[in-house]
């Protein structure tokens, strides 16, 4: 095994491509999510392809249909201490 180098580069994640990939990870479609949240689905779409910003409020709302934390949408990539997350 020690022949092997240890990944530690992350891959750069948009905000629209991180709501896109929790959702999936979920098996829940745009308008499943869209059922759940109040959100158009036009708008999840929106999002998902960064044409719209995402915004603390529908942030919020997507991450308790999620089941996350919204700093997991709001800042893809930052490593959250799971106290501050809680």
């Amino acid at each position: 095994m020690s022949q092997f180098r240890s990944a530690k580069r992350r891959m750069k994640v948009s905000v629209g491509e991180s709501v896109r990939i929790i959702r999936e990870l979920q098996y829940l479609s745009q308008n499943q999510l869209a059922e759940l949240t109040g959100i158009p689905q036009s708008t999840i779409s929106a999002i998902e392809n960064d044409r719209v910003r995402l915004g603390l409020e529908r942030a919020k709302i997507l991450a308790r249909a999620l089941k996350c934390h919204p700093a997991v949408l709001v800042f893809p990539g930052w490593e959250i201490d799971q106290q501050s997350a809680a």
